[in-house]
């Protein structure tokens, strides 16, 4: 088996900005025919989402969202910046607990997508949760206003094709979920 071909290669690179969340770089790069240019990635931690599902209904989160400036519906997702190490199916079991108070008996693991490949490396990791038992939110400070709530699943669809439901996450595990026979 032959090396796959590296099409792009990186000369040098910078931080240009970097916090608690996220760093920006930019890389100056080569291209296969020697062009040069500029290619700025933003890294972020992966995250996992979970779809806890449960007589048929499915758990979602709705919280404001700062950069669009409104209020939305999404599967509870996130990271945990505070430890590197935590593996994919930690970060979901507690991300579902801190976001939503529920604890999953089962956590299978879906698959992993990659966010935005043209300026990020950032992925997740899909998990559906079953055998929820009901517990207390934890809340971070920046979960603020966050709001955990049951949908049946046929009106969670409807709120997808409907464009209530925008997060493309949410959308793609969902797809991914149906696709794989899971739901």
């Amino acid at each position: 088996m032959t090396a796959p071909v590296k099409e792009i290669e990186c000369i040098a690179s910078r931080l240009v900005y970097e916090n608690r969340w996220m760093r920006l770089r930019e890389d100056h790069i080569r291209r296969q025919d020697g062009s040069e240019a500029l290619y700025s990635v933003v890294e972020k931690p992966n995250f996992a989402v979970i779809a806890a599902i449960e007589n048929g209904a499915i758990h979602l989160v709705e919280q404001y969202r700062y950069p669009l400036g409104g209020r939305f519906w999404e599967l509870p997702q996130g990271s945990l910046e505070n430890d590197a190490d935590a593996t994919p199916l930690e970060v979901a079991r507690t991300e579902l607990r801190e976001e939503t108070g529920l604890s999953a008996r089962t956590l299978t693991h879906v698959g992993h997508l990659a966010l935005a490949p043209g300026y990020s490396a950032q992925g997740y990791d899909i998990f559906l949760a079953t055998g929820l038992s009901a517990g207390s939110q934890a809340l971070g400070v920046e979960e603020q206003g966050l709001i955990a709530r049951a949908f049946p699943l046929a009106e969670f669809e409807r709120m997808i094709a409907d464009g209530v439901i925008r997060d493309a996450t949410t959308v793609a595990a969902f797809g991914l979920l149906r696709m794989r026979g899971v739901l």
